[in-house]
């Protein structure tokens, strides 16, 4: 697949482009890193610098992607993805998903290239179905604070499958669940950062509500390799990817207090709007058509992801 290919990352500066990024290099790709840096970092991927296959592109893509040459592959991760980076720029939010996916598929259609779109499990807002399987529509909010993330990757979901029925574009479609691992900014706002943070530092963990709501946490190796296998297949439709091993909150923060050997304390603050009561995702079309499913059990995960932090 990758001998001699070109691939373009949007997003590729931030936690999961930056994975993407050093997994495409590792095997052969031609890579073009995209990204405005609004959320993404140059130190996610200062150590690619040195590879002479490695290029990095300053932009913005909800104008107009300039790429010269061939382009075997766009993969459009660009996006903030935390609710404290949405809600913070929930129009840009709004315009990446929506101006920034047209742009990347006008790349994809003008370079002839296989098309992969970076959604979420988000599109299932706070899901009426458990566990959440590709065929459910959603339980979102479209005026809701979170409204701005959820609907600009409904949006984005939609556009690419107009591009693929009207233009014969060759699409794919990841709907991302709850991913962790190293590269995670500090204050990204995230519940296992957070907790990571607030542990090795002696602080009180944070904990929303009475901690009951669930998540299913994917180590970011895991979902890298479902994204690659994704990449080979052919199959239209959104795919979900992520560990449907299901935690609650409160559990998440006991095991971080025991690993990172913390002497903190839980303090509980009210629900955010809208925040789901559960997130599970149904992986057995992954398991069927990627024969993937997750590797890294969280205790192991959460144990890497604290070392990373801690140096």
């Amino acid at each position: 697949m990758s001998k001699h290919k070109t691939i373009v990352i949007t997003g590729g500066a931030g936690f999961i482009g930056s994975h993407l990024c050093e997994r495409a290099m590792r095997d052969g790709f031609k890579v073009v890193c995209v990204d405005n840096l609004i959320t993404g970092s140059l130190k996610n991927i200062k150590h690619l610098f040195v590879q002479r296959n490695f290029s990095f592109k300053k932009h913005n893509v909800t104008k107009y992607i300039d790429i010269k040459g061939k382009v075997d592959y766009v993969l459009h991760f660009a996006s903030p993805a935390s609710p404290d980076d949405y809600l913070k720029f929930p129009i840009q939010t709004l315009k990446v998903g929506s101006l920034g996916t047209h742009n990347a598929l006008g790349l994809a259609k003008e370079k002839k290239a296989k098309f992969l779109l970076a959604s979420t499990s988000e599109v299932y807002g706070d899901p009426l179905i458990h566990p959440q399987p590709e065929t459910y529509w959603g339980h979102v909010n479209s005026v809701g604070v979170r409204g701005c993330y959820d609907e600009a990757k409904r949006f984005a979901e939609a556009i690419t499958m107009a591009y693929h029925r009207v233009h014969k574009l060759d699409t794919r479609i990841v709907r991302i669940f709850n991913t962790y691992g190293a590269r995670m900014r500090i204050n990204d706002g995230r519940v296992v950062p957070n907790f990571i943070f607030q542990a090795l530092n002696n602080k009180p963990l944070t904990v929303y509500g009475k901690g009951a709501q669930t998540r299913s946490f994917c180590f970011i190796d895991d979902l890298v390799e479902g994204i690659f296998r994704l990449m080979r297949v052919k199959i239209n439709q959104p795919v979900n990817l992520g560990n449907p091993h299901e935690f609650s909150i409160m559990q998440l923060a006991k095991l971080v207090i025991k690993l990172s050997s913390a002497k903190s304390r839980i303090i509980f603050k009210p629900l955010p709007q809208d925040d789901p009561r559960q997130r599970k995702p149904d992986i057995q079309k992954a398991r069927k058509l990627l024969k993937w499913k997750p590797r890294v059990e969280l205790e192991e995960g959460l144990l890497r992801t604290i070392s990373w932090f801690s140096s």
